[in-house]
């Protein structure tokens, strides 16, 4: 009805015009209301499966909540020179009158090689069997049905792993240790191991189902409602360094060092059992000139030599500066609030202030969506460099983790000239989609190199490491405020030194070598490299040589004179698997390439015992134990939320995801109520 003829309708005729609007008036409030409600519900959805904020689970339609089975954890090193072999125990404690089954979510170091599991039922002490995923989960139903005490070990992400243990008795203690090795980083001239403790809420763009993420990310237990007993962990290092030290230190735990001669010591946690809402991380720096420029460690099994070797180049001098094109971005996500945006700010503002004239720069932010601060990048000036930084400073934690988008963004634009482009990624790595994100850096990476800094107590390593690797960088972990300026220096120091270009490894004339990584990495000063190796005989020598800038380097190391390691070979299988994997998840693979690839994978993993995404140990203790009238009762195992996390900022009263569900369900709301005022208007005007 226009303007004019409403001016001129009677008033039953404007009665039925008040009507059919109130009518349309409801259809589009319940339709707007509709949708807005339906984008807001994918967000809890999400939030809900990767890590939904509980103290108690229900089991089938029990009524009643329960308590989860205790876990406790005991972690022993051994430390050889380079390599590390852990042996973890956990501990399953039922605290209820009915029969338990427990499943665990537990992170363990980034590539490490799990060989063994045991299973410890009283003075019963059962060996685990390495099968395929598939015939160790039947094997494990089966036990459990029939109610034998089982314990099934599975890899969910390279660094993530669940252990489910059923029929624990009432009040029963079961044990399960398992056994890994891998080898210690080296960085800073100093050698480092790390060991997990927490797996953090992980963010997962698009649906995920409950089951599938249960399984990356536990409960999480609000501060203040945690058990005593659980989620405890104990450690003790007896390290052999091989050379004289300087130093030990733990980074983020007070120790006690006791020393048996210049080289070894054994090393405990000073308060004895910790909480487990942080990595453990130890240090060891040899004396000054005592380190060898090569390490070459050797196991012989089946009739192989496997070997594993370091060498050391040397301290490069810079000749000639390049100029740079520095992207630094930084994670703003809920997961940062607190501690770990603060460690990021302070991060990013040392990176800007080192700019120097003739570079370029940009920052990006990111959470739910990403944004930079300029259309492209801008020459490190000191009014820009400013402006970057109070623009930092303002920025807050808030949102999803919608890393895609930022880390297309930070790699779309190609350096151009001479400049070497590199982009800087702070963040605590809080995805569950690292797959994806490791394709998006393949495709996109182009002549960028991506050196990523991992933020806050628990990192997320796998996804830290896969993606400085794939993107021709480094990573570093920054755990503390305090150690902001330390571990940052180090890293731009690092950029801004030359790189030592084309290493290749030279093995003895007619030996049949198998190496990995295939493809050697660039190296920046000081940074080792680090080879493993299948030889058929210890003869002869390997030669190592790599250019940087316009000079050439060599080092020779005879490979007869090796000093004997019993994880070499894991190490090894392990470090092949990644490569397979990498195969495996290649989306621009052949489904025939996938497939040799995934056979593969579990042929090796058999052959060396080793845990993978598609193989897994799984132990029965054949005395039958739960009654057939005894109902079995499951828990998923809540854990702690890392250090320094912010409950609310993580959850919060409605969690956020990839859509701001707050605002999604105030529109629903307010469609709804102008839908709902159409139809009382309907009834007057009626």
């Amino acid at each position: 009805m226009s303007h004019r003829a409403l001016s001129r309708a009677t008033l039953p005729e404007l009665l039925a015009f008040l009507g059919l609007a109130a009518l349309l008036g409801l259809a589009a409030g319940l339709l707007l209301g509709g949708v807005a409600l339906l984008l807001a519900t994918p967000a809890y959805a999400e939030a809900q499966s990767v890590g939904q904020p509980a103290l108690y689970l229900k089991a089938g339609d029990a009524e009643e909540p329960f308590p989860a089975p205790l876990v406790s954890t005991e972690v022993r090193f051994a430390v050889s020179g380079p390599l590390v072999r852990a042996r973890v125990v956990q501990i399953f404690e039922n605290p209820r009158e009915a029969w338990a089954e427990a499943l665990y979510v537990f992170p363990l170091p980034e590539g490490a090689a799990v060989d063994r599991m045991t299973l410890a039922v009283g003075e019963r002490r059962l060996e685990g069997e390495i099968r395929s995923r598939d015939q160790a989960a039947a094997v494990y139903a089966a036990a459990r049905s029939s109610g034998h005490r089982t314990a099934l070990l599975d890899q969910e992400r390279p660094n993530i792993f669940t252990t489910q243990v059923a029929n624990i008795g009432p009040g029963e203690t079961i044990v399960v240790a398992l056994e890994y090795q891998h080898a210690a980083r080296y960085d800073g001239n100093r050698f480092s191991l790390r060991f997990p403790m927490v797996v953090g809420p992980r963010y997962v763009p698009g649906p995920l189902r409950v089951a599938d993420a249960a399984r990356i990310a536990p409960p999480v237990l609000r501060p203040g409602h945690e058990h005593g007993r659980s989620n405890a962990v104990s450690i003790r290092v007896e390290l052999d360094a091989g050379v004289p030290l300087a130093s030990v230190q733990s980074a983020y735990h007070a120790i006690h060092q006791q020393s048996a001669s210049p080289s070894r010591s054994v090393i405990t946690l000073a308060e004895g059992p910790v909480r487990a809402d942080r990595d453990f991380e130890l240090s060891w720096t040899p004396r000054p000139s005592t380190l060898p420029q090569a390490a070459w460690f050797v196991e012989e099994k089946d009739g192989r030599h496997y070997g594993l070797l370091m060498v050391l180049p040397p301290l490069l001098e810079q000749r000639l500066r390049l100029p740079r094109e520095v992207i630094l971005v930084l994670d703003t996500s809920g997961s940062m609030a607190g501690a770990s945006i603060r460690q990021a700010k302070a991060a990013l503002a040392l990176a800007l202030e080192r700019l120097a004239p003739g570079d370029r720069f940009n920052v990006i932010a990111f959470n739910s969506r990403a944004r930079a601060l300029f259309p492209k990048a801008r020459e490190a000036e000191e009014r820009a460099v400013r402006e970057a930084i109070d623009w930092v400073d303002a920025l807050e934690a808030r949102g999803g983790t919608e890393m895609r988008d930022a880390l297309r963004l930070a790699l779309a634009a190609p350096a151009t000239g001479d400049r070497v482009r590199q982009v800087v990624f702070l963040t605590d790595g809080a995805v569950g989609n690292e797959d994806e994100l490791f394709g998006l850096i393949r495709s996109e990476l182009g002549s960028s190199r991506l050196f990523t800094v991992g933020i806050g107590s628990a990192p997320n390593g796998h996804f830290m490491d896969k993606a400085a690797r794939l993107g021709r960088g480094s990573f570093t972990f920054i755990g503390r405020i305090d150690e902001v300026a330390e571990r940052m220096g180090e890293l731009l120091a690092r950029l801004e030194a030359p790189v030592l270009r084309e290493l290749s490894v030279r093995w003895p004339d007619g030996a049949r070598a198998e190496a990995w990584p295939a493809r050697l990495p660039d190296l920046y000063s000081g940074e080792p490299l680090v080879v493993t190796v299948a030889l058929d005989s210890l003869e002869g020598a390997a030669v190592v040589s790599g250019h940087w800038q316009d000079r050439s380097w060599e080092a020779t190391v005879p490979i007869a004179a090796a000093a004997e390691s019993p994880s070499v070979a894991s190490v090894w299988a392990r470090q092949k698997v990644t490569a397979l994997m990498d195969v495996d998840r290649d989306p621009a693979a052949s489904p025939v390439a996938r497939e040799r690839a995934r056979a593969e994978i579990v042929s090796l993993a058999l052959s060396h015992r080793l845990v993978t995404k598609y193989t897994s140990f799984v132990a029965v203790d054949r005395t039958p134990a739960r009654p057939d009238d005894a109902s079995l009762q499951s828990h998923a195992v809540p854990t702690l939320l890392p250090a320094g996390w912010q409950y609310e900022s993580v959850f919060g009263e409605l969690p956020q995801g990839a859509t701001d569900s707050r605002l999604a369900l105030l529109v629903g709301a307010g469609c709804l109520l102008l839908g709902l005022a159409g139809l009382l208007l309907r009834r007057r005007v009626a």
